[in-house]
């Protein structure tokens, strides 16, 4: 039994700590938050207890959770205990910060696995499946759609490293993951349409990004944070002999026919509820990564890699222009 601390008791905390309770091999340490309150309530929902930092190090794995600034030096204080590490997404708005955290990690030989949970969606890991089983030939051209509810409010904005590094990050990571090989120039563009808050913030919420990798394929990002249908979540991938697509998760499959047409359950409104079971097996992989001496992925690699595209991106809205990487 893998004992895992979780640091963090917010909305991201919860999930994870509630898979690793009910996980057959991992058992919850605790929970460790400054808001000792709610710490006290996910422990005792949990079957399990307050930790304070420091006593979180002190088990097997530690699972962060916690707010982004904090990522890279939890990281570090784990690599110094010699403790495993599952991290939130991502490790540092900086690259040079994240570069250095990962230097600590490789020197102390530990595991480190980023939560870049969308490659463990049942639908997407199927797609990726078909794909390298070679059912549409060399891939020619991807489409990733990735759409939110509604904006969050601009104080978060404010904190969160733009809408690049914050919400586009997942799919920048997807990208990668699907194509198979780095892209080697970004082409972005932004425009604040939903949120004029978000706009007096320094970020957009509506944003495109065009993606070429040395081979020639291409990849087309749609990021909003506006859509009145639900969480709008779909991935296309053609290539030279067909086309593979994952469309959205609804509530259930009933399907209603009139003489009006054919209508659907809206599409699952929020991450928590569309990626519930990736979150699940995502700490599959980590559990058995680790307990079995293992490299997880994604890795500490993998997500300096997503936000170096994040930040070339971020350029190339602002300067009108592609980034070469």
């Amino acid at each position: 039994m893998l004992s895992i601390a979780v640091i963090g008791a917010g909305r991201i905390g919860q999930i994870h700590a509630r898979n690793i309770a009910a996980h057959p091999n991992a058992r919850l340490a605790g929970v460790a938050d400054p808001d000792a309150a709610a710490a006290a309530r996910l422990a005792e929902t949990c079957g399990s207890q307050v930790l304070s930092l420091d006593a979180a190090f002190g088990a097997d794995a530690v699972l962060i959770g916690s707010p982004t600034p904090t990522h890279a030096d939890y990281i570090e204080r784990a690599a110094v205990a010699g403790r495993a590490v599952f991290c939130e997404k991502p490790i540092d708005l900086s690259a040079d910060r994240v570069r250095s955290c990962l230097a600590a990690v490789q020197r102390a030989g530990i595991p480190l696995m980023v939560g870049f949970n969308r490659r463990f969606d049942p639908h997407f890991a199927a797609l990726k499946r078909r794909m390298d089983a070679g059912e549409i030939g060399r891939l020619e051209l991807l489409t990733i759609l990735s759409r939110d509810p509604s904006p969050p409010p601009p104080a978060y904005v404010a904190a969160s490293g733009g809408l690049f590094r914050d919400m586009m990050i997942h799919d920048l990571d997807m990208a990668r993951f699907l194509l198979g090989e780095d892209p080697v120039e970004v082409f972005a563009a932004g425009s604040c349409l939903v949120d004029p808050g978000i706009g007096a913030a320094g970020d957009v919420d509506t944003a495109t990004v065009s993606l070429r990798t040395a081979s020639g394929a291409l990849c087309q990002i749609s990021n909003s944070r506006r859509a009145t249908y639900g969480y709008d979540q779909r991935i296309e991938a053609h290539g030279a002999g067909g086309l593979l697509r994952a469309g959205n998760v609804t509530a259930t499959t009933v399907e209603l026919a009139t003489a009006r047409g054919f209508s659907t359950d809206p599409a699952l409104p929020f991450f928590l509820e569309r990626y519930a079971a990736a979150y699940g097996a995502e700490l599959d992989a980590f559990i058995t990564a680790v307990t079995t001496g293992t490299r997880p992925r994604p890795d500490g690699e993998d997500g300096l890699k997503a936000l170096l595209l994040a930040d070339a991106a971020t350029e190339s809205a602002r300067t009108h222009q592609p980034v070469r990487l």
